[in-house]
């Protein structure tokens, strides 16, 4: 079964709106998942830390990296790129959430499993 990495990017989102997007991939019905976020830069290190928090929370295997300095969303994204070590990589904007099947879904139509 293929691996996919899940990406999410954030600047200064909220711990509760962020939570529902993580939630949101944990619950994925696709059991092979990675799940990487990346924080891009965040200046309230009390916020930081909240999320690393809520991360190891919800599950400590949840890779969580840090900028030093701000780069953009874009720049976030290839960060989480660079870390994944899934054969497919799926992108999560940090204020948005997946439908549970979603990843399973997406995989039938890549294999040609489609039901």
């Amino acid at each position: 079964m293929e691996l996919v990495s899940a990406v999410i990017s954030t600047y200064r989102r909220p711990v509760e709106i962020l939570r529902r997007a993580v939630e949101s991939v944990l619950r994925q019905t696709w059991p092979a998942m990675e799940l990487i976020v990346v924080n891009d830069c965040p200046d309230d290190r009390e916020l930081s830390e909240s999320i690393r928090q809520m991360l190891n929370m919800l599950d400590p295997k949840i890779l969580y990296l840090v900028h030093e300095k701000n780069q953009g969303a874009c720049a976030a994204r290839n960060t989480g790129l660079a870390a994944a070590k899934g054969s497919y990589i799926a992108f999560l904007d940090d204020d948005d959430e997946w439908l549970p099947e979603k990843i399973e879904k997406q995989m039938a139509c890549m294999t040609g499993d489609v039901a």
